[in-house]
């Protein structure tokens, strides 16, 4: 059987591969596992109009532990993980797909630390998942029982406002809401900072978030900051943990050149925790080259913000990521948050009197292409020769400065090809070579 979790929760198409039933299960899991009789969860979801279903589901499978359910809303990814750490709560449940298209929901569960669970704790809780219908119930006057709890968002308001206060920028900004969760929080905490901020794609339907939008789809917000004459555009995604830039030239500085940029300010201010910067294998190696050169190191991890965490805790490090742009700034939030990551981008150019493009000159990136294809056997890759001798070809070609990354999705049933090189034209069509052949083979 398919381990449920990925990288990033558990995710399919709502209603079709991730039905109610699951949800519910998961939450009569949640409830036995890590909350207990008597117990509290929070549970927070982005805009999706699946998402009602599915929080109505949790709910049930909670409560009839006899666990209440917090209910908080629409709210950023990174709220519910605040919320979760900051209050009396066993586990938070986010019902989202990140970055995913409406079709698509997710779950994703956190412990009482507002953390992502450990892999072991969620093999364990897979186990409870598939026999939930098994749990005894309890009594019902030992229900659980579900509040309204959107007030609870003031938490992370008030963190995220004092951080924004310290910045003290004029600076005018454009920021793609992508139609999701960051719709309720961006505008009051970006504008706290003094900056003039103009909200692209912040009308949520239900099924409109992330379409042609958000950090995946920035062109849209690229053009506006032209438009607009912008200092500076932030695409969040859709539960807004993830943020890409656009430059006043309306050119994209992705979350390897931004990690490059908040990396190098704080090993010259002799702020970067034993000079470490975690990066996943897919960040770009000339990230690397600039980090080590201005003295610091970088330490790679598997993809998935969950791993950058833990190698962040393990080695003492302070600021962790990747390309898609999550980033970690420990000193603030143990998650990644897109705001928070706008508010440290404007610290740096507030500061600096620099501007988002001359700061991401500093790093200098190697070419590299990245594909997606879609492959219903994309677990079978490791075993087939044609496609790791086409690697091997790919990598011979490349020579030393380059390398061929490929990997299933977490999220998406889907495999992943990266390649990178200094001959550009070389990398994109090894890329497009690689992605024909996948797909020839894997589906």
């Amino acid at each position: 059987m398919p381990r449920l979790f990925g990288t990033d929760g558990i995710r399919g198409v709502a209603n079709v591969d991730l039905k109610p039933t699951l949800a519910y299960s998961l939450g009569r899991a949640t409830a036995h596992r890590l909350a207990g009789r008597g117990g509290c969860i929070v549970v927070g979801q982005d805009t999706r109009r699946s998402g009602d279903m599915f929080v109505a589901a949790i709910v049930a499978g909670a409560t009839s532990l006899g666990v209440d359910v917090h209910s908080l809303g629409v709210v950023p990814t990174p709220a519910l993980a605040h919320i979760t750490g900051a209050g009396h709560f066993a586990a938070g449940i986010m019902v989202s797909a990140s970055h995913n298209p409406a079709c698509d929901n997710g779950l994703k569960v956190l412990d009482e630390r507002g953390q992502k669970l450990d892999d072991d704790v969620e093999d364990e809780l897979e186990q409870v998942i598939w026999q939930a219908e098994e749990l005894p119930g309890v009594p019902s006057d030992a229900l659980g029982r579900a509040f309204d709890a959107h007030d609870l968002i003031d938490l992370y308001f008030d963190h995220r406002l004092g951080l924004a206060r310290r910045v003290k920028s004029d600076l005018h900004l454009v920021v793609d809401c992508a139609n999701g969760s960051g719709c309720v929080a961006a505008q009051r905490i970006l504008s706290a900072t003094g900056a003039r901020v103009d909200l692209i794609f912040d009308e949520p339907d239900g099924s409109n978030i992330n379409a042609g939008c958000g950090a995946t789809a920035p062109a849209a917000l690229a053009a506006e900051v032209v438009k607009r004459g912008a200092d500076v555009g932030f695409a969040l995604d859709g539960d807004a943990d993830r943020l890409i830039a656009v430059d006043a030239n309306g050119c994209v500085v992705d979350g390897d050149a931004v990690l490059g940029i908040l990396a190098l300010d704080r090993i010259a201010h002799g702020k970067l925790p034993n000079g470490a910067l975690v990066v996943s294998v897919l960040s770009n190696g000339g990230l690397q080259r600039t980090v080590e050169a201005a003295g610091g190191q970088i330490i790679r991890t598997p993809v998935g913000d969950k791993n950058i965490l833990e190698a962040m805790l393990v080695n003492g490090a302070g600021l962790g990521g990747e390309k898609s742009g999550h980033v970690i700034i420990l000193e603030h939030t143990s998650s990644g948050d897109g705001i928070v990551t706008a508010l440290e981008v404007m610290a740096v150019m507030t500061r600096t009197g620099r501007s988002l493009a001359d700061l991401a000159t500093q790093v200098p990136m190697l070419p590299q292409q990245q594909r997606t294809i879609p492959a219903r056997h994309k677990d079978q890759w490791e075993g087939d020769p044609v496609l790791h001798g086409a690697i091997a070809r790919a990598e011979s070609r490349l020579g030393s400065s380059g390398r061929v990354l490929v990997r299933p999705s977490g999220t998406e049933t889907a495999i992943r090809v990266m390649v990178e090189g200094s001959d550009e034209a070389l990398v994109t069509q090894l890329a497009d070579e690689l992605a024909v052949l996948a797909g020839e083979r894997l589906n």
